[in-house]
């Protein structure tokens, strides 16, 4: 097992946080930085990160229904709330797939499975994640088009793929990117104050009814799914863009029209 991975699975982070680790001199082996990728630590090494030795774990992945004002780290410089602090300690290893705002709620992964957050985060592979969007006013559908085709936001086209209305000041909105406090920054940009915000659904897993600070963890053909969702989208990466266009054009054959009234069911 490579180093990156090795550390991902001991629960560190993504693979490619693990990979910045070992650039930065932080990872020795027996008492040696290493800074060569490709190492792969046998049974009898120590691991240890910034000084503190590390084990792999058993994979574990957790859904959290977040709550708004806790932010999505491990420990805060402002002393606010982390959502560590609604787990019980034993998930201290874990490390969040993503983030969300502190003032947004929702559905949030945890886990030690650094291939698993990696197939969820990389853009390659377009990982849909669906929004509830309580807005300060009815929203203006002549409006839609221009968050479609995308705004310019810290030098980056931010775009949202899909959105439906479900009500004058309630809409769900789809992305398939990551920027930060994205869906707020785009509704300002066209006049509206987002007031409610929640994260419903990521790739094909969804929020439902789990209450506000709990937490499940996922189940195997969860789990399966989310490996083979990951899978195809790195094999659809791989495509030729003639092939991904062709793709795109029979996918949008079949959604309905971005103004289109949404059935209001949970997703």
């Amino acid at each position: 097992m490579r180093l990156n991975r090795f550390l991902a699975a001991a629960g560190i982070g993504s693979r490619r946080h693990c990979d910045e680790l070992v650039a930065a001199g932080r990872v020795t082996i027996n008492g040696r930085t290493c800074t060569d990728f490709s190492t792969q630590p046998g049974p009898r090494d120590h691991v240890k990160v910034d000084g503190k030795l590390v084990r792999t774990a058993a994979a574990l992945t957790i859904m959290l229904h977040k709550p708004a004002g806790f932010v999505s780290t491990r420990k805060d410089p402002h002393a606010r709330d982390t959502v560590f602090d609604l787990l019980p300690h034993k998930f201290s290893r874990l490390f969040t797939i993503g983030r969300l705002d502190a003032q947004t709620e929702g559905l949030l992964l945890l886990t030690n499975d650094g291939d698993l957050a990696q197939w969820l985060t990389h853009p390659r592979y377009k990982i849909d994640k669906e929004y509830e969007v309580t807005l300060d006013r009815a929203w203006d559908p002549v409006l839609t088009p221009k968050l479609l085709r995308g705004i310019f936001l810290d030098g980056k086209r931010a775009k949202i793929e899909r959105l439906y209305s479900i009500a004058p000041t309630r809409l769900r909105v789809v992305l398939r990117q990551g920027l930060n406090r994205q869906v707020r920054r785009m509704f300002e940009a066209v006049g509206y104050r987002v007031k409610h915000l929640v994260r419903v659904r990521l790739g094909n897993l969804r929020l439902a009814n789990l209450p506000h600070g709990h937490w499940r963890a996922l189940t195997k053909r969860e789990l399966e799914n989310l490996q083979l969702r990951g899978a195809s989208g790195a094999l659809a990466a791989g495509a030729d863009r003639g092939g991904q266009k062709a793709v795109h054009a029979t996918k949008s054959r079949s959604m309905p029209s971005a103004t289109a009234e949404h059935d209001a069911r949970r997703l």
